[in-house]
């Protein structure tokens, strides 16, 4: 008998691969073995995936520096979570498309307000379809920042920051898809809440993070956390003034200056009806 993965010869008694670990299967496949081995995979306590995403939780040093320091095989590693993390965020906009009416915004019975609420729906549409590329383009910013922000000390390289911010992104990502497909259809949050909601969250379990693989202390993380905070909010205004630049350059910026001036000549005409 050899294991059919690595097609290494086996004894007839081996219930595991010598060589590559791999389960030894010897039945074909049925309906209940297929939801056996579903169930060993997703709800068992001893399963990678789920003390991954425990441990991300209750000690998430031990996921993230343990894989930093060589420990591949104890939980998910860090590329394997970031796919599970992007799939279900897939599953999240899915449920958003679904169950998600028009998101207004701004006074629609305004020009100044229809301009806006059509910024918005054009930015939403694009974070929505492309929230995949978007996760992964949040990860290097963060790690610039993080090594901006914990200068001085070395105990991690721009590399290992990567992969810090991918297991914390993956998990904050799966939460928020698991609450999404869970609250959204029931209609018992608003998006506008659940959007303001997830940002205290981001900020508190990254901080979180942080403190705890870098062993800092409540003040030393509060202190860096402020720091990040200020360079995010920098480069915030940076890409807000890019932004604006490129609404000046395709002519949205116009647009939105055009409606709002029409909008104070008709109600200066009004005042001026009424007087």
């Amino acid at each position: 008998m050899n294991c059919k993965n690595c097609n290494t010869e086996l004894k007839e008694q081996y219930d595991y691969c010598s060589r590559c670990g791999a389960k030894v299967i010897r039945n074909r496949l049925t309906l209940k073995n297929l939801f056996t081995h579903l169930s060993e995979t997703f709800f068992n306590y001893d399963n990678k995936l789920l003390q991954t995403f425990i441990q991300l939780f209750k000690k998430p040093e031990d996921v993230i520096v343990g894989y930093i320091n060589g420990t591949r095989k104890k939980y998910v590693n860090v590329i394997s979570y970031f796919a599970l993390a992007i799939t279900l965020s897939g599953l999240q906009i899915y449920v958003l498309q679904q169950f998600q009416t028009d998101i207004s915004l701004y006074d629609l019975n305004t020009e100044i307000g229809k301009t806006q609420q059509a910024v918005f729906d054009s930015t939403y549409s694009f974070m929505t379809d492309y929230q995949s590329l978007i996760m992964m383009l949040y990860i290097p910013i963060y790690a610039l920042i993080a090594r901006l922000t914990f200068i001085g000390i070395k105990t991690y390289n721009y590399t290992e920051l990567i992969v810090i911010f991918l297991y914390g992104q993956a998990q904050l990502s799966i939460c928020i898809a698991i609450l999404t497909v869970a609250l959204v259809p029931t209609k018992l949050i608003s998006f506008e809440a659940f959007g303001l909601l997830t940002i205290p969250i981001m900020v508190l379990y990254f901080t979180y993070c942080l403190k705890r693989v870098y062993g800092l202390s409540f003040t030393q993380i509060l202190l860096r956390s402020l720091l990040f905070i200020g360079i995010l909010i920098v480069l915030f205004v940076i890409i807000t003034i890019a932004s604006t630049i490129i609404m000046y350059y395709n002519g949205s910026l116009d647009a939105m200056i055009e409606a709002k001036r029409a909008e104070i000549e008709a109600a200066k005409t009004i005042k001026d009806t009424i007087n």
